[in-house]
């Protein structure tokens, strides 16, 4: 008897149907064919123990199982349950008139219960798309699914029950989540928040005009200064994800299987800080079955590297291609797999091996030498690429002693958003290009042109600070997102020396 049953693999970021279609006939053996790797083929003695605890029996004949199409690579464990069912609805133990209009997947146990799989979000979307009725899934990726409307999610417990609800014995109920009610409800709660922060208003303004525009920004200082602190804060002051955005960092992360049971979708930005022995494979994406890398964990959200240099370098020089692309390209032999990567990125860092050059109470150690080449840990063309770059000092004690409260981050949100309401208006019909930081050169000369007086400030700037040509670009972006903050339509002198302000590595005589 021939029976087909409904999977999905997950490729990058969507999924692809599975149809699973198993035969029995006369005879003893069983074969697996389609490219399944080992996990998909030690699904055997899965499938065989979970049976039998349950009371169940595998056909006792000739079984082929063909998983197509067969030309992908069937991965991982969560093809137990599809295999399971078809098996049994192969022998008649399971009935099949119902199989058509559901996807299962799901990892069996030894005693029959249902572990959690990766990538159930993605999978729910496809299904949807193809007109299936519903699917059925392991409980905890239930709320993941469930994200999904006009779809029938069930989560259940173990396999028995999978076997009772096809054979019309027991109702499983189906999961339903208020997708837009539990959203809105959780994107303005953070712990950590703005007005904890004493001093540093210039620092905190900087923060501000990042959020704002979308810019990478990079905090210089020494230890204890409150770099990694003020990074931390950052998320705070982000507009708020729209349900697109949401939708979308979702499927990242539950494809990488980072998603915690009984989770919906993702309602704040996300805050990725790797440790800087992170590898490049791990950074980027990738390995023998590739997986989203932190940058595409970050997407719609912030990657923090601390202590920028001790990065490896070769690490480092990976971001150059995704902060300009905004998406990574992981290429393998017989594919290709494409991951999204719109991130802002935000480093700190110590001036000098001892952390204390340019530091207003303690002596540096480092050679003019030291300072030179530890900052040239960071190459150019990656410094480039960061559009604010400022210098932290440390709180004077008079501040840190003030029971004041610093200006709240709910405040400084609401002008964050009103600066990127303006800029998506401006940006409406340019496809691609959502901020400020995005903006190419033309777009500059159209929408960041200073007038006579702001270009005479930046050419006597630039003359007389050092600055490199490099810095043309930034300093333009930058003002614009501070006019914008101002609510000014053309870009004033006052936001070009504000942005210039922001360029502390590109001064030749910074490090002496």
């Amino acid at each position: 008897m021939l029976i087909k049953v409904f999977g999905a693999a997950v490729q990058g970021i969507d999924a692809t149907l599975i149809t699973i279609e198993v035969n029995c006939s006369r005879g003893c053996m069983f074969y697996l064919v389609g490219l399944p790797d080992s996990a998909v083929k030690e699904s055997h003695q899965r499938i065989l123990s979970a049976l039998q605890v349950n009371g169940y029996r595998i056909p006792t004949n000739n079984i082929v199982i063909n998983m197509a199409p067969a030309d992908i690579r069937k991965e991982g464990s969560a093809y137990d349950l599809p295999l399971a069912i078809g098996m049994l609805a192969a022998g008649e133990v399971v009935q099949s008139e119902r199989l058509n209009r559901y996807l299962l997947m799901g990892e069996l146990s030894l005693d029959g219960s249902l572990q959690p799989i990766k990538g159930a979000l993605p999978i729910a979307i496809m299904a949807r798309e193809l007109g299936f009725e519903g699917i059925v899934i392991p409980r905890q990726n239930a709320r993941e699914a469930a994200v999904v409307n006009r779809l029938q999610v069930y989560g259940a417990e173990n396999i028995k029950e999978v076997i009772e609800f096809f054979n019309g014995n027991q109702e499983l109920t189906p999961t339903l989540v208020n997708t837009r009610e539990e959203f809105y409800a959780q994107q303005s709660s953070f712990e950590l928040d703005f007005s904890d922060v004493k001093g540093q208003e210039n620092v905190k303004r900087a923060l501000e005009v990042a959020a704002a525009g979308g810019h990478n920004i990079i905090l210089i200082g020494a230890p204890g200064s409150g770099k990694s602190m003020l990074a931390k804060r950052l998320p705070s002051i982000l507009p708020p994800l729209a349900l697109g955005e949401s939708l979308e960092t979702t499927k990242i992360h539950s494809v990488a299987g980072k998603l915690q049971a009984g989770t919906g979708l993702i309602s704040k930005r996300p805050f990725r800080d790797p440790h800087h022995t992170i590898s490049t494979v791990a950074m980027t994406g990738g390995g023998s079955y590739p997986q989203p890398g932190e940058i595409s964990l970050a997407h719609n959200g912030i990657l923090f590297l601390d202590e920028l240099p001790e990065f490896n370098r070769s690490v480092l020089e990976v971001l150059r291609q995704p902060l300009e692309d905004r998406k990574i390209t992981i290429s393998r032999v017989k594919n290709n797999v494409e991951y999204p990567a719109s991130f802002m990125l935000v480093a700190s860092m110590n001036p000098c091996p001892c952390g204390y050059y340019n530091h207003p109470t303690k002596d540096c150690v480092c050679s003019p030498g030291q300072v030179q080449k530890y900052l040239n840990r960071i190459s150019g063309p990656l410094l480039d690429r960061i559009d604010l770059q400022i210098e932290v000092v440390p709180v004077p004690f008079e501040k840190m002693a003030d029971a004041r409260p610093g200006e709240a981050s709910a405040h400084i949100r609401e002008r964050v958003i009103n600066a990127r309401q303006v800029q998506e208006r401006r940006y409406t019909d340019i496809p691609g290009i959502y901020c400020n930081a995005q903006m190419n050169s033309k777009l500059l000369s159209l929408y960041a042109r200073p007038d006579d007086k702001g270009l005479a400030l930046l050419k006597n700037a630039m003359n007389r600070l050092n600055l490199s040509a490099r810095a043309y670009d930034r300093i333009l972006k930058v003002s614009r997102t501070i006019a914008d903050l101002e609510g000014s339509e053309l870009i004033q002198p006052v936001h070009l020396a504000e942005a210039i302000g922001y360029r502390n590595l590109d001064r030749e005589n910074w490090a002496g």
